[in-house]
């Protein structure tokens, strides 16, 4: 298989739903699109075992294959849902808009304010009130999925005109000079939401009937380090699985959770500890080895450097494997399962998650095919962090992104 270019510098990633509500980490769909070009596969079940914010759930609508989701974090399944479901006539979402943007004038509903810590840290009371009020006009929606396309655009009306600083996905507030400069209008920001994911969902409700057999979604909660239950995702039913795991613990990577966590709260769909629950949330004692060469190499260097952190490495890597354990059962035999990772470093040494991506498939009986390279243009992912979390040290990371294709043999 020969090497390609998978930048795709210049090209548009935010068509069709995909516009909707940004995301860290969010996977570019040109990426599944050549896979299932490359591997030539265009029917069956696709499995994204952490489908974030369900790009290649809608990359596989838009292919005629069915699509089944997991992640643990309930924002992540708002937003999947939303974007791939057609089931809404565009006209009758715009008639919906049209009511909201008519309600907007003269929005005279009592604020519903949820009971959030720290509130007033977090929002001014103009925006606090007005968010209120929006929360308020949401319940009021009897449609459910009329509902949850409303509720993936106030949930980023919730963090744009939050005191959150912008172009981050970490919780820091504003410093108080731009703070004073800060005023946002929710109800102006809703609005502009609304209108575009309504252009994005209208091009993707035109582009779904073309089928003649409709390809269907369906989404879950299931951590999968845990268990993956048969009786919705069944042993041998996937064709292939294109994914993108967390790159390391989110403490020192990207953390879903805090970037989720006042949507959620306003939302009321907050229900677990996402960084806590994420893979390495918590630190296992008793491994040392995985049996994967380049790996236990890397993590002893870091083990004499810094027992602690070497600790916290051993727990994300053990927890990964057993997620891979896991989602192999659910690939059929001669399936594809297809891997998005970057090499951290820690203590300044580079992790290989792909190699050991690649022995732990191959532990479960599939063989390698081949694995790409692909030069980050612009994800928004830390470039900088601290490898030996000593202040002011600082490392460039994850620059790079493989993409490791493996078969069940």
């Amino acid at each position: 298989m020969m090497e390609e270019d998978w930048t795709f510098i210049g090209e548009f990633t935010r068509d069709f739903t995909h516009i909707y509500h940004d995301y860290p980490a969010r996977m570019v769909p040109q990426i599944p699109r050549k896979l299932f070009e490359i591997l030539n596969v265009r029917k069956g079940v696709l499995f994204d075992p952490y489908c974030g914010s369900g790009t290649t759930l809608v990359e596989s609508l838009l292919n005629g294959m069915d699509a089944v989701g997991t992640d643990i974090n309930p924002l992540a399944r708002l937003i999947s849902k939303a974007k791939t479901d057609y089931s809404i006539s565009p006209a009758s979402l715009s008639n919906e808009i049209h009511k909201f943007q008519e309600f907007s004038l003269f929005p005279n509903a009592p604020p519903k304010i949820p009971d959030i810590n720290n509130i007033d840290f977090w929002f001014k009371p103009n925006v606090k009130k007005a968010l209120g009020i929006i929360l308020h006009y949401l319940d009021s929606i009897e449609n459910e999925k009329v509902k949850i396309f409303f509720q993936v655009a106030f949930s980023e009306t919730v963090r744009d005109s939050s005191n959150t600083r912008k172009g981050e996905f970490k919780l820091y507030r504003y410093e108080k000079s731009k703070l004073s400069k800060h005023n946002p209008d929710p109800f102006s920001i809703m609005k502009e939401k609304l209108q575009r994911n309504l252009r994005g969902y209208e091009a993707f409700y035109k582009e779904m009937k073309k089928f003649n057999n409709i390809p269907k979604v369906e989404v879950f909660g299931y951590n999968s380090v845990s268990e993956i239950p048969n009786a919705n995702i069944p042993e041998n039913s996937a064709d292939i699985i294109i994914t993108s795991p967390p790159y390391g613990d989110s403490h020192t990577t990207v953390a879903y959770g805090q970037y989720s966590r006042l949507s959620l709260e306003w939302l009321g769909l907050k229900e677990n500890d996402v960084d806590r629950d994420s893979m390495g949330g918590r630190v296992h004692k008793g491994r040392e080895t995985f049996n994967c060469e380049e790996l236990d190499y890397s993590i002893g260097v870091i083990k004499e450097r810094n027992e602690k952190r070497a600790r916290e490495v051993i727990s994300f890597y053990d927890d990964l494997e057993k997620s891979i354990d896991n989602v192999s059962k659910v690939v059929k035999d001669g399936g594809y399962s297809c891997y998005v990772i970057a090499n951290r470093k820690v203590s300044n040494v580079e992790l290989p998650s792909h190699l050991a991506i690649k022995c732990f498939f191959e532990n479960n009986g599939f063989e390698h095919v081949y694995t790409f390279t692909r030069n980050i243009p612009n994800k928004r992912m830390p470039r900088m962090n601290s490898p030996s979390n000593i202040a002011g040290e600082r490392s460039e990371t994850m620059t790079k992104e493989y993409i490791v294709v493996m078969r069940k043999t």
